[in-house]
């Protein structure tokens, strides 16, 4: 770990000075560090050499500061007011933000139109909820984007570069927000955040880049060895969305077909690049609603190099509880997993094996039936690193370990939960076969709830939630020169509130009290048909950008 120690140090403790003119962030856990100002009338950033003599008007302790972003009157600050530690990486303590607060830089909303002040107002609305933002994760020494095989390349750097520097892309939540950090070079305070987030978004767009994207990476450490198992999820990559429009189940729809072979070989081109042979492991359904889209995906990979496309058809082979017939993929797909092992690396530092390859699992949402599938796979291989570093004999296998074994299906249950938390706002579904090995009866009425939950949010929440994601991930640019966003006409200015439901009960329940029960049951009817007509129109949907 000596190598480790060259790595630029973050302020992990400050303290948040409020005055009428600025705010002050002064670190307070050691160091040489300079205090920043943040000015209350433009955001403007500096380092200054020293806090002002008068009493400031409040102070609170921060633990980080996100990012700052610009919308129409001024810039606006995120700090992490909350955190907890949950778990060590690479030696070092990773946390958790438990809280945010954004700090409101924007006197100039004094002189801006009525209009810039609503969409301000709006725009506004959508950073409070990115302040309750969950399953954000970081560290302040270590980079928490890469793993373990791509780390191995930073450590024999003389000087290793910033954890920002250091940080995928791809996997990095605030890339957009640390932008104004970066240019005024205040490199104490650039925090590289985690995160994966879902909503709205399907399938993949023009450059092949894909929806519900996630690298897991299933990590063990133990008496100086550090092994690791790589696996990847990602949306059907080919063009095609699924508009919630008050069915339980939106209908999927492939659009742009000429396009189709072009973004699946860019996809996976990339893919290729990054990881090696790809395993692509479809789970979804062949008939039915998912059936012409996984079609479509067969068809479009055939031609690929380094690619073996699989299909099993999770729901008819497995059903709702026989998850023991994984077994019939892991039998199609033994060898491919063993030539593309896993990376592991002795005490001594020195590279025993690498991962030269991926499987990529898919279903529809990338979800329940991915995660049962990819912690089924990830046991199998966890075996034989097991068996390689002599902690289990060759004979010997987690299931001979129950307590052993019950942990590690936990870890991967918890970890389904929290994919689904941030992707659905849910619990996964099918999360007792992970965790128990099988169906139980409390697992089944667990899952009708969160599948209600999941309508409810999915239809009336996740277009505002979308808004605020492409925000902040700087996906749409707030500007004085664009026309307002926000122009709702119809029944989209309804589109926020779940009034569908309240139309449709309230109907019902005049119809069964109101004495003229006809005429309210043709009310009734006629506002159901005009809601079934407009159904997207009544859903929550992202106004800020377009989906393709």
């Amino acid at each position: 770990m000596e190598e480790m120690e060259n790595i630029p140090r973050l302020c992990a403790e400050m303290q948040l000075l409020e005055y009428p003119e600025e705010y002050i962030i002064k670190p307070s856990d050691g160091g040489s560090y300079q205090p920043l100002s943040i000015s209350r009338s433009d955001g403007s950033l500096n380092l200054i050499s020293e806090v002002p003599i008068t009493s400031a008007m409040e102070m609170t302790v921060i633990y980080g500061v996100v990012g700052a972003i610009k919308l129409l009157a001024g810039t606006y600050v995120f700090v992490i007011t909350s955190r907890k530690q949950v778990g060590m990486h690479q030696g070092f303590p990773v946390f958790q933000i438990m809280s945010l607060k954004f700090l409101s830089c924007n006197k100039a909303l004094e002189l801006s139109t009525a209009e810039e002040k609503r969409d301000e107002a709006y725009f506004v609305s959508l950073l409070k909820i990115v302040e309750t933002s969950s399953g954000l994760y970081f560290s302040y020494q270590t980079d928490l984007t890469l793993n373990a095989q791509r780390a191995h390349n930073f450590e024999g750097l003389r000087r290793i570069p910033p954890l920002w520097k250091q940080a995928d892309p791809r996997f990095l939540w605030n890339r957009s927000l640390i932008e104004e950090l970066i240019e005024a070079k205040l490199e104490p305070f650039i925090l590289p955040v985690i995160q994966g987030t879902r909503m709205w978004r399907r399938g993949a767009d023009l450059e092949g880049h894909v929806a519900n994207f996630i690298e897991t990476e299933q990590l063990l450490e133990v008496d100086g060895f550090i092994t690791s198992y790589l696996q990847v999820r990602g949306s059907i990559p080919v063009l095609w969305e699924q508009i919630v429009d008050l069915t339980y189940k939106p209908k999927l729809n492939i659009i742009n077909t000429d396009e189709t072979p072009k973004v699946v070989e860019r996809h996976f081109r990339d893919l290729v690049q990054r990881y090696g042979p790809v395993l692509a492991v479809d789970l979804a359904d062949r008939q039915g609603n998912e059936g012409p889209l996984s079609l479509a995906y067969a068809d479009a990979v055939q031609s690929l190099k380094q690619i073996r496309y699989v299909s099993f058809d999770f729901h008819r082979i497995c059903g709702l509880a026989h998850f023991e017939r994984l077994q019939l993929l892991y039998e199609q797909v033994a060898e491919d997993l063993k030539r593309q092992g896993y990376f592991l690396r002795n005490p001594a530092g020195e590279i025993i094996e690498e991962q030269k390859g991926i499987v990529r699992v898919n279903c529809i949402d990338c979800l329940d039936r991915t995660n049962v599938t990819q912690s089924f796979l990830a046991q199998m291989t966890f075996d034989s690193q097991l068996q390689q570093i002599g902690m289990f004999s060759t004979s010997e296998c987690m299931l001979q370990h129950p307590d052993f074994h019950r942990e590690f299906k936990i870890l991967w249950a918890n970890h389904g939960d929290e994919v689904s938390i941030q992707y659905s706002g849910t619990h996964a579904l099918k999360g007792d076969f992970v965790r128990y090995g099988r169906q139980t009866v409390s697992g089944l009425i667990k899952d009708g709830f969160s599948a209600i939950a999941r309508y409810y949010l999915n239809n009336f929440h996740d277009g505002i939630r979308q808004d605020a994601i492409d925000l902040v991930a700087g996906h749409y640019t707030v500007s004085r020169g664009n026309p307002s966003p926000f122009h709702l006409n119809g029944f989209e200015s309804l589109a926020y509130l779940p009034v569908a439901s309240v139309l449709i009960v309230g109907g019902l329940t005049v119809t069964t009290l109101s004495l003229r029960q006809v005429v309210w049951a043709g009310v009734t009817a006629g506002v159901m048909a005009i809601i079934k007509a407009n159904g997207r129109l009544f859903c929550s949907r992202p106004r800020l950008c377009k989906l393709y």
